[in-house]
């Protein structure tokens, strides 16, 4: 049998670098174009609207990454279990899988929505908001609010299109999105005075357009996988182990939002409503390239499921070798520019001095550990794509929960706002440092007693 390209069984045999490189690439450009939106957006929202919008934004980021949270739960877990049941040749699964996690996103899609515009304005304020950023926030959450199952399911569908043999076309409908985003901001901000509101508006307006691709895709019967009539039925089976091995990014972005609570807090305590929005510039900018260590790892996802599901071990572990080296590498760029350019990269989002000289000390101290965040984003990765999520869990809990939530309850008041930036580099320490044990561990295993490990 001839294998096409997008066909998933070429996961199995074609070279492990070879794989990463048609994968990840995608998936980089993509996440990282999104992530790119991001600061492009804070870039018009600082300039156009001003220091107090971009404080706003930061204060809506905990309940941006709840929303993340709920979305990558499904679609990561179902992605996953895809890959994995694809290598054991259960196509008939995979079927179910893809149907199941489109009526979970939106359940649980219309359930956050409810609750999230019913208690808005007590959520934001628990946030860090004050009488001065509030505005922005409300503003801007009312919208995403309201489109937050297009949202899951935007997301959802593109992970589950990348595990299923067509990484190319998850990236071009991802940079459709994004580039229908970035051409309506100016549009809608500047051209009809919107704010930031005009901001929300583009994003739902993108995904909206993004969203229809997917299902075009999907409602196809000459793909690999598509959704299948008489398939729309939730098994309790497929919910479980979807949302297992979902709970690791689950709890990656629920912990992101307790630590984003307790940052903004901190630094409302100690610095003030500048110096949330100083922690906005610096998130954003360090995020972009966690989302490229992001599109590596789900580059990676579809290769070690389907191997890992064809017990094909040595195939495992060179893969995420190549990953984890990769990885490196792009939080050792993000490093240099951070630490040695500081004052370039912040200028970028606003000329108003007093936050410029903030988020310039911020970000030469938060990225002082950042070259291992890489490693750490991999093995936490790699532990959910083999159907541990147990030891992913963990590994997602350290750094954001475990080790950052104590150094924030203790260094700020020893050291005031300088506290709050050096807690992050500890705890990015610690958190590789445990994820180097986990890892090792499950490596030894693999190598050395290949006839014990049970796949899922």
């Amino acid at each position: 049998m001839t294998l096409t390209k997008n066909n998933p069984e070429l996961l199995g045999t074609e070279p492990v670098g070879r794989l990463l490189r048609r994968y990840a690439l995608p998936a980089i450009i993509a996440m990282s174009s999104a992530s790119l939106y991001n600061i492009i957006d804070s870039i018009f929202i600082g300039h156009g609207v001003g220091a107090m919008a971009i404080s706003g934004l930061a204060i809506a980021m905990p309940l941006m990454n709840l929303m993340a949270a709920f979305g990558s739960l499904v679609g990561v877990g179902a992605s996953s279990l895809i890959s994995i049941r694809l290598g054991q040749g259960n196509k008939q699964r995979a079927f179910l899988i893809l149907s199941n996690a489109v009526m979970l996103n939106v359940m649980i899609g219309l359930t956050f929505t409810t609750l999230g515009l019913i208690f808005l304005d007590d959520i934001l304020y628990f946030f860090g908001a004050s009488d001065q950023t509030i505005p922005y926030a409300r503003d801007f959450m009312r919208i995403i609010l309201g489109g937050n199952v297009i949202t899951h399911l935007f997301m959802g569908m593109n992970e589950i299109l990348r595990a299923s043999g067509y990484p190319k076309k998850a990236m071009g409908i991802m940079l459709t999105a994004v580039l229908i985003i970035v051409c309506l901001n100016p549009i809608f901000i500047f051209g009809f005075g919107w704010g930031v509101r005009g901001s929300a508006i583009a994003t739902i307006s993108g995904q909206c357009v993004a969203l229809g691709l997917e299902f075009v895709h999907f409602l196809n019967r000459k793909h690999f996988l598509y959704l299948k009539r008489g398939t729309f039925r939730l098994i309790g089976t497929i919910v479980r182990k979807v949302l297992s091995i979902g709970l690791a990014p689950f709890l990656l972005n629920v912990c992101a939002s307790i630590v984003v609570i307790f940052i903004n807090n901190a630094l409302k305590r100690t610095g003030g409503d500048i110096s949330i929005g100083a922690y906005g510039i610096v998130n954003r900018v360090l995020m972009l390239f966690v989302m490229i260590v992001n599109g590596l790892n789900q580059g990676m996802q579809p290769i070690v499921g389907y191997n890992y599901g064809a017990r094909q071990f040595d195939r495992v572990i060179r893969t995420l070798k190549l990953n984890i080296a990769c990885a490196v590498g792009v939080t050792t760029l993000g490093f240099i520019l951070g630490h040695f350019f500081p004052q370039l990269v912040a200028g970028l989002f606003t000329d108003d001095p007093t936050l410029l000289n903030v988020a310039e000390m911020g970000l030469r101290i938060s990225v002082l550990a950042f070259p291992i965040v890489g490693f750490q984003i991999v093995s936490s990765g790699f532990f959910q794509y083999i159907g541990k999520p147990q030891k992913a869990i963990l590994l997602s809990l350290t750094r954001q929960l475990l080790f950052l939530v104590p150094l924030l309850a203790l260094l700020p008041d020893l050291y005031g706002t300088m506290g709050v930036w050096m807690s992050m580099p500890i705890a990015d320490g610690l958190s590789a440092l445990l994820a180097g044990i986990l890892l090792t561990t499950q490596l030894r295993k693999m190598r050395r007693h290949p006839d014990r490990i049970k796949v899922i």
